[in-house]
């Protein structure tokens, strides 16, 4: 899948678009960079919410061994 820069990731226009806006958004979410300075200021609830719904979201489109492999990398 091609790296959409940040100002291509848009959402609502189709179901491929949202697929790969999504992807590129995660893994921006993901950077050493956001995600460090995001989880230093996040407490408490916020960081249960984002575990709960990301925790969620790989049970319900994940198997047990998918999970496994892909998320935990066993």
């Amino acid at each position: 899948m091609e790296e959409m820069k940040p100002l291509d990731i848009c959402f609502g226009l189709d179901p491929e678009t949202d697929r790969r806006s999504l992807a590129a958004f995660v893994r921006r979410f993901a950077s050493p960079r956001v995600i460090g300075t995001l989880a230093a200021r996040m407490e408490g609830e916020d960081i249960t919410r984002l575990v709960a719904e990301l925790t969620g979201v790989l049970r319900r489109h994940l198997s047990h061994d998918e999970y496994h492999r892909l998320f935990l990398g066993q």
